[in-house]
């Protein structure tokens, strides 16, 4: 007797079938050529442009074929997706080609793709968002839900992974791991893999002095607020440095880089430096400019986990943080 099938013929789901991507790393830009009368090249000149490197890296496929990688959004240059044919490359760049479909982007105005590899995915979150979902049960949509459902889009076996969380009210860069050795080395050796953490906040007042550390022990009480303490039995230690960028209009720009990564440790040590973050009630703000705690997650380097790469990102300073105080321009890097 034959078997029932449960489904009308021909529908049965397919089979997944993981993409073909290629990943060319650029190790020169060196054409061969000599500056003519001694001078010094430009920075454009030593670099590649991104089609020509494509064109090199895949002689064996026809040139239209190539192009068309580009304009399907099928290339992602370190992690990002490109069309810009003439977007320059530099050695140590990777290059990745998916033959197969175009890349899936990520559609949400909550949290948006900085950076993301076969490892490893860095965020931009936004306010109000959770990182991960609470113990109160409720279901909540958090930067975890919505970047786990565009991986499954990708591919269903894909995994995502918790290595540090940002505050709900907390705006800006943080990384998520998608493989279970890229989050075990990242959480295993945290002090020694993050390099740099640097937040922007918009504090009440003027700090004295304008810049220094603050190194307090904190402790939590049963109503879930951290709290300065000098008993070293209930508290840990926590090391915030601040530097003041801007006071105006009765605000400052403050930018501070964490030792220790506390909970609420940046919150607790403005308010004890009778500055707190405007918006911040929780811990003594008496205003809220812009409908928000305004702290932002600026800067986050690390080692990667698994490349050993020095991975460095940066977002630029909100504009309601810079109106705040009358305007703020970041300086230009030398």
């Amino acid at each position: 007797m034959a078997k029932q099938l449960r489904t009308k013929p021909g529908a049965e789901r397919a089979p997944f079938r993981p993409d073909v991507i290629l990943r060319f790393e650029v190790m020169t830009t060196d054409k061969g050529g000599v500056p003519a009368d001694g001078q010094e090249e430009s920075e454009s000149e030593h670099s590649l442009k991104l089609l020509d490197f494509m064109f090199a890296s895949m002689p064996e496929r026809k040139r239209m074929t190539v192009k068309d990688f580009l304009k399907h959004n099928q290339v992602r240059v370190n992690g990002n997706i490109t069309r810009q044919f003439d977007e320059a490359l530099y050695p140590g760049d990777i290059v990745e080609i998916n033959t197969s479909r175009e890349f899936q982007t990520l559609d949400s105005k909550r949290v948006s793709i900085v950076y993301e590899d076969d490892d490893i995915l860095v965020v931009n979150k936004g306010y109000g968002l959770l990182s991960v979902a609470s113990d109160t049960g409720r279901k909540r949509e958090t930067a975890y839900s919505i970047l786990r459902d565009y991986l499954k889009r990708v591919d269903p076996r894909q995994k995502l992974f918790i290595v540090h969380r940002l505050d709900q009210h907390t705006s800006g860069l943080m990384m998520f791991a998608k493989s279970a050795k890229a989050k075990d080395t990242m959480q295993h050796n945290w002090n020694n893999m993050v390099l740099e953490r640097r937040y922007l906040a918009v504090v009440e007042g003027r700090p004295e002095p304008a810049s220094g550390i603050v190194d307090t022990l904190l402790a939590e009480n049963s109503e879930h607020v951290v709290y300065s303490t000098d008993d070293s039995s209930a508290g840990k230690r926590a090391v915030t440095e601040y530097r003041t960028l801007r006071s105006g209009q009765g605000y400052s720009l403050v930018e501070l880089s964490l030792a220790t990564g506390r909970k609420n440790q940046i919150r607790v040590h403005m308010h004890d430096l009778g500055c707190p973050i405007a918006g911040d009630r929780k811990y003594g703000a008496k205003s809220s400019p812009i409908h928000r705690v305004a702290l932002h997650a600026m800067t986050l380097r690390f080692v990667h986990p698994i490349t050993r790469k020095d991975m460095n990102f940066s977002t630029p300073v909100p504009t309601p943080f810079a109106r705040c105080v009358g305007g703020y321009k970041a300086p230009a890097e030398k």
